[in-house]
């Protein structure tokens, strides 16, 4: 999946020739904290109410203050993971998606992109969740792969957690069944660290309850 189909429909870019009111009206109503412009087809930049402040009138243009206006986009190619990557180190709640002519093609909000990577990630699918603790060299997906096909189970989703100064990997397994304590035996069996599980014969392990409700937190949901 790439930026230009994660773009949401739901903003609606400012115009240079926008007042600071309308802005500041438009950035509440998105609860966004910057709201692209575009100068009819072309990315201007992006606008923030601290950009908004700093006209000397509210009924002032916002293109009046242009040369302070964030240039942060994506090119309309890049993949989800580096948008996500984007999204994270830059602290962002939107990101503008222009094409390689720096035409405007949509922007992408923090909740859309939630959004989509729940379907990607197959969050949504009915499943066990299983959370290895593995040394990166150990690492291996095709014998993770047989070890859960074995048991006649198939893996939905699948994501590794490296960690600074650390060989240690954390492999999270989301599964297509429910049912996972054979999965686990067989893990157990190959000595596999099992760091946390869910499924709905157990609740989340605080491990992965901490997860949640750090995503729960940045989010502010």
């Amino acid at each position: 999946m790439i930026a230009k189909q994660l773009v949401t429909g739901s903003v609606i870019p400012l115009k240079p020739t926008d007042t600071g009111t309308f802005a500041m009206a438009q950035l509440e109503e998105c609860h966004l904290s910057h709201l692209p412009v575009t100068d009819g087809l072309n990315f201007t930049g992006m606008v923030s109410e601290k950009e908004i402040h700093m006209l000397r009138d509210p009924e002032d243009e916002i293109g009046s203050v242009r040369r302070s206006f964030s240039q942060v986009n994506a090119d309309e190619n890049l993949h989800i993971y580096e948008v996500i990557k984007l999204f994270g180190s830059l602290n962002l709640t939107i990101l503008p998606v222009v094409n390689a002519r720096n035409l405007y093609a949509g922007a992408v909000t923090l909740s859309s992109l939630v959004g989509h990577f729940s379907e990607m990630a197959a969050i949504q699918n009915p499943g066990g969740v299983i959370v290895l603790e593995i040394n990166n060299k150990d690492y291996s997906i095709t014998e993770i792969a047989k070890i859960v096909e074995s048991n006649d189970a198939k893996i939905l989703s699948l994501y590794v957690t490296s960690f600074p100064d650390s060989t240690r990997l954390e492999v999270t397994i989301k599964v297509n069944r429910m049912e996972i304590g054979a999965i686990l035996q067989t893990f157990d069996r190959y000595s596999y660290v099992i760091k946390a599980t869910w499924s709905h014969e157990d609740a989340y392990s605080e491990g992965l309850q901490n997860r949640f409700d750090a995503l729960m937190n940045y989010l502010s949901i």
